[in-house]
């Protein structure tokens, strides 16, 4: 199993990258999970204590899970992952199962930034895209797809998304073994991508 973890800032296109991946690929032999799905859940709390927590920070995720998650694909075994309710900032009550597949994409913003998930990655991927495409995308996502005000999603940028951006995420490319400008636009980057997924599927090794 090959497993391949894409990292990158919020509105940066790394699901994009992965998704034109899964597309080229297929979906028998290759699986995508996201980080988001993650999250740690703090249903105990109510929703205004929920809205005060920092989703940026990389101690918001459950890497542990994840982790241990991405073992059982590994040696065979499926998984059922938890889905997160972004709505109500609190995980769903139901779960996605996911089979192994010889391709296993991980996309999320601090992929790279924790020690122990970058170790159970066999390749590292950065999408670079420009601060300003990045704010832009993630303000039409919100407000489209997670019922978000403009100016919550604005009082959440300056207060948690870029500084986390700036402290963790843009550090963790040091990381990356490929680095792709500029997300899904760079064919280049996702051809290279699908080249070395296609070398494992037919010789087992890059």
């Amino acid at each position: 199993m090959l497993i391949i973890g894409i990292a990158g800032g919020t509105g940066s296109g790394k699901t994009s990258v992965a998704r034109s991946i899964m597309d080229k690929m297929g979906n028998n032999d290759a699986v995508l999970i996201s980080q988001d799905s993650y999250y740690l859940d703090h249903a105990e709390l109510t929703m205004e204590e929920r809205e005060q927590i920092n989703y940026d920070h990389p101690n918001a995720f459950d890497n542990e899970l994840l982790l241990k998650h991405l073992s059982a694909l590994r040696s065979g075994q499926s998984v059922d992952i938890p889905v997160y309710d972004f709505t109500v900032h609190a995980r769903s009550t139901a779960t996605e199962l996911v089979e192994p597949k010889q391709v296993v994409l991980v996309e999320g913003l601090h992929v790279l930034s924790d020690e122990n998930l970058r170790s159970g990655l066999d390749i590292k991927v950065f999408v670079d895209t420009d601060a300003d495409i990045r704010i832009l995308r993630r303000v039409v996502r919100d407000i489209q797809e997670r019922g978000r005000s403009l100016q919550s999603v604005v009082d959440q940028y300056m207060m948690t998304v870029k500084p986390m951006h700036d402290a963790f995420i843009e550090p963790s490319k040091k990381h990356a073994d490929i680095i792709i400008p500029e997300g899904a636009e760079n064919q280049i980057g996702i051809s290279m991508l699908t080249t070395l997924t296609d070398r494992y599927r037919k010789h087992g090794k890059l």
